[in-house]
């Protein structure tokens, strides 16, 4: 729908867009800008009034196809490498080859609109994968979130990009954590108790101290401290792709963990630290195998966790159900979120608060209660 005879147009939102002509390459070709509003009365003030005043940004021609999109997402890579992880470059490299680069690689910058973006992650929604069937919103979103970075990159060169992708938005799905609930809990605690092997050990620490899985499996005797009742959590394990030109291939790589927020310091309950005391063999070395060199990979860690809920009669769940399990029940029995925030290494208390903490059916009653006394009849 647009207004005839204006460069005035209502998108598929529901905002209206204004075009005008920003400039011209050295070869003639036209660059358009653009600005938006709610209504088209807005958007035509807005070309008249704003866009003279608004100093025009000569636009720099260019020889080779340095704005090709392929060009500009190799370059933006290479940017990224010394400021990301190996787990994290190749998770973007993944995205690119498999899902980026085959629809944006041979596009110009100036044609990369936000309808097309739309159009392309809709795509990807309905029809994405090696199936056919469809990718996650998840992933989508992670794919939009290369993509604006590579756009992001390309401003920042001076280059013109005709939409850097901030305004789209892709609803995220989420399914509903699994919690273990008190019964279940202490089913689990009475299995792992008559069972106290490594990977048994890594699941009540993570039960009751809430560690990452990766976290667990790097944990170190030298991080922990059964005398002041600490541990402290400052790196992480992971299996990662490493890719050879003959054939993919994975190693396991020890790092920091995912955050600066997630080094920290985390006290140990008093029961958990006999357990581990009892459990403890050497001085320096692995947590869960008391050996200097030899350590669990984080996939035997989820095996083991699923064996133990089947051997312990608890529904099926997956090992992050762990950490959300343990912040569900300090919750419950009356931390403050502050510290609770700071024990998961979380870095704002929203976090905490919107992904881990799931109030059971049983504590809401118990606060709903509270409001019975002002009905009492004296």
């Amino acid at each position: 729908m647009s207004k005839k005879g204006e460069n005035i147009y209502k998108r598929k939102d529901g905002r209206w867009e204004g075009r005008y002509i920003k400039s011209r390459t050295d070869s003639g070709k036209i660059v358009y800008g653009y600005v938006y509003a709610k209504t088209y009365r807005e958007v035509k003030i807005k070309l008249k009034e704003n866009i003279p005043s608004l100093p025009l940004k000569p636009v720099v021609a260019v020889s080779t196809n340095s704005n090709v999109f392929s060009n500009v997402a190799f370059d933006w890579f290479e940017s990224i490498k010394s400021q990301t992880k190996e787990s994290t470059r190749n998770k973007y490299e993944n995205l690119l080859m498999d899902y980026i680069l085959p629809i944006y690689g041979e596009q110009t910058l100036d044609t990369i609109t936000y309808d097309f973006i739309e159009l392309q992650c809709n795509l990807l929604l309905r029809t994405g994968g090696k199936k056919g069937t469809g990718l996650s919103t998840k992933t989508v979103n992670d794919i939009l979130s290369v993509i604006r970075g590579i756009l992001k990159f390309a401003m920042k060169k001076e280059m013109y990009v005709a939409c850097d992708g901030s305004a789209m938005a892709i609803k995220r799905t989420t399914k509903p954590m699994r919690v273990l609930s008190k019964l279940e809990q202490e089913q689990l605690c009475t299995y792992l108790l008559t069972d106290l092997e490594s990977c048994n050990i890594g699941i009540l620490v993570c039960l009751f101290a809430g560690l990452r899985v990766g976290e667990i499996c790097a944990l170190r005797w030298e991080d922990v401290s059964l005398t002041d009742k600490t541990i402290r959590v400052q790196h992480t394990l992971q299996r990662v792709q490493t890719k050879s030109t003959d054939e993919l291939k994975t190693k396991i790589v020890i790092t920091t963990p995912k955050s600066a927020c997630s080094i920290r310091t985390i006290p140990i309950p008093e029961e958990l630290n006999k357990v581990l005391l009892a459990y403890k063999k050497v001085s320096i070395g692995y947590v869960l195998t008391n050996h200097a060199c030899k350590f669990v990979e984080p996939r035997t860690m989820q095996n083991r966790f699923k064996r133990a809920l089947k051997l312990s009669g608890v529904e099926d769940a997956n090992f992050h159900a762990l950490r959300h399990t343990f912040a569900t029940r300090c919750i419950e029995l009356g931390f403050d979120v502050k510290s609770l925030s700071e024990i998961l290494g979380h870095a704002t208390v929203n976090i905490t608060m919107n992904r881990y903490v799931h109030p059971t059916l049983e504590l809401k009653k118990e606060n709903m209660e509270k409001l019975s006394t002002l009905l009492a009849v004296k």
